[in-house]
């Protein structure tokens, strides 16, 4: 049994790429076409729980292909990390197909329904290839996949501003591959392996030789990867991006999409580079300067917004911000909580999106100042998007606050008690811009006149995806315990 549960990673991607993206098109009926990958996701979903517990009781395994392992084979490692991130993705992306079945069509055309479903299918195989991978090469070649696979689900919707923003998309995205390729050339002249364990050994003994090479790929990497994953001040594509695009495939962009560069990024300083090098590098002090950075002015951008998604969209740059802070503090506390955040942010940012989809899909209005009194009219809507904003301003139990609490004592770890200034200022301005939003949601009086309570409500059936998404999220704040030790267990350092 235990032999089949290791090839859980192989066929979930398998699945998704031969039934998911390239059989589907075959099937003639969209509604065949619909509960098909629908139902492939939550076969995903269910395999992923079962290798999720299979590491948990029996520990980290390697998936090879074929005959041969490492340096010459293709390798997986299945480790807490990965499971843990792939089980978050194949449940948003599972919950996100879920809720497209009953809104979709009204963002898009009828005909271009299935496309979207089998770009969903492509985009979930790529990132858990990211997720899995313990080869350089075939991590970039699984990114380049999900790239296109995430300007598919903005253009989808086939209207001037979402071209635009998928043309702008993918010329940065082509730039950030253009740097991850140069930096996997230069490390390949210094290692001659594409394996990540073969790569560390040959760096370790060839670091003080080579030092300026391995600098300027580390560099290489740092940039490349932080374009793909919106790191401050590389992340000028997201708000149009996550903007124009559908709802739906706003809240996987947001919640998936820009995570999965950064769980390579993570792989390639501590299993390619190795602590001791990464840290000697300094390269961990810019992380930490642009996570801060990002931090505070992802939440002053927001602060400015007129437009709803908009101003969700500059939240995830501050967002990733508290992501790659945890990363630059250099120490193992900083990176589970990183981790952690990845996970709890997915949840809770997808949550976001399809609860502000509904106002918009229900309303017809997109500013923010239209949705003054939406709290009569769309009760458990607004109810769902208050608990995600509270999470992430910081509100104790909730993820959001689990995240932030934990930076705090890892900047305390690390001897940079003032960094606190940093993650208090941020999660003050979250508040600044996300409060308003809920009091006025719901005690907007200038603008009740007229509404009838539960009046644009969506029934209950279509909004259970985002209830067990919002349930998700909850669930990670309270048992955030065992969920950070399972990811310590785990953890690269």
């Amino acid at each position: 049994m235990s032999r089949i549960i290791e090839l859980f990673p192989f066929i979930t991607i398998l699945l998704l790429l031969i039934f998911g993206a390239f059989l589907t098109p075959l099937i003639k009926k969209k509604s065949s076409i619909v509960r098909t990958n629908i139902a492939i996701n939550i076969i995903t979903m269910m395999m992923n729980l079962v290798t999720l517990v299979y590491v948990n009781n029996y520990g980290t395994f390697i998936f090879k292909f074929g005959h041969y392992g490492s340096p010459f084979g293709i390798i997986f490692h299945i480790g807490p990390v990965e499971v843990a991130i792939a089980m978050m993705f194949s449940f948003v992306i599972t919950m996100v197909s879920w809720y497209s079945f009953y809104s979709i069509e009204k963002e898009i055309e009828e005909k271009r329904v299935g496309f979207y479903y089998i770009l969903n299918s492509l985009l979930l195989a790529s990132l858990l290839g990211i997720v899995y991978t313990y080869d350089v090469f075939n991590g970039y070649v699984f990114l380049e996949l999900s790239t296109l696979a995430a300007c598919g689900i903005i253009i989808v919707k086939d209207k001037k501003e979402n071209i635009k923003a998928a043309i702008k998309y993918l010329m940065l995205s082509t730039l950030g591959s253009g740097l991850v390729l140069m930096g996997i050339a230069f490390i390949y002249s210094i290692s001659g392996h594409l394996s990540m364990e073969y790569i560390h050994e040959a760096i370790v003994a060839s670091s003080l030789a080579k030092e300026n090479l391995l600098l300027i790929s580390i560099v290489l990497f740092s940039i490349g990867l932080g374009i793909k994953s919106a790191m401050f001040p590389m992340h000028v594509w997201l708000p149009d991006a996550h903007t124009t695009a559908p709802s739906p495939s706003s809240a996987i962009l947001s919640g998936l999409v820009i995570k999965a560069p950064v769980i390579f990024l993570i792989k390639i300083y501590y299993v390619v580079y190795g602590f001791e090098f990464v840290n000697s590098s300094r390269i961990l002090q810019l992380m930490l300067i642009f996570g801060g950075t990002g931090m505070i002015m992802g939440s002053l951008f927001a602060r400015r917004q007129k437009y709803l998604k908009r101003l969700i969209a500059y939240s995830s740059v501050a967002q990733m911000g508290y992501i790659f802070f945890g990363i630059g503090l250099g120490n193992e506390l900083g990176l589970i909580m990183a981790i952690y955040h990845i996970l709890a942010h997915g949840l809770t940012k997808s949550s976001l999106f399809l609860s502000a989809g509904s106002f918009i899909e229900q309303t017809g209005f997109k500013k923010i100042e239209d949705f003054k009194g939406i709290g009569k009219e769309m009760p458990v809507t607004l109810g769902i998007f208050t608990l995600s904003a509270l999470s992430l301003i910081g509100i104790p139990v909730l993820p959001g606050f689990i995240s932030k609490w934990n930076l705090a004592l890892a900047s305390i770890d690390s001897g940079m008690i003032y960094l606190l200034i940093v993650i208090l200022l941020s999660s003050l301005l979250n508040a600044v811009y996300y409060f308003p939003i809920i009091i006025n949601g719901y005690f907007g009086e200038d603008n009740l006149d007229g509404k009838v309570f539960k009046s644009k409500s969506k029934p209950i059936k279509e909004l259970i995806p985002v209830i067990l998404l919002t349930l998700a999220m909850i669930a990670i704040g309270f048992m955030s315990g065992p969920v950070i030790e399972f990811i310590r267990s785990g953890i690269y350092m």
